[in-house]
């Protein structure tokens, strides 16, 4: 169970949520910062903003 408090999401917790392997949850985060970063937005990699992620899969 992934923990409401973490603000950056790790592609383990990416696959768990879409029920998906590591390597696709790796994927996935590698496309969502790469939108946050044309927006001009600072990024980790490895990790996506959960807030973010969440928003863009309609959670």
């Amino acid at each position: 169970m992934i923990s409401e408090s973490k603000v950056m999401l790790t592609a383990d917790d990416v696959a768990e949520l879409l029920d998906v392997k590591r390597s696709r949850a790796y994927s996935i985060i590698r496309q969502l910062n790469a939108e946050l970063k044309a927006q001009g937005k600072l990024v980790l990699r490895g990790r996506v903003n959960r807030q973010y992620f969440e928003s863009k899969i309609n959670i």
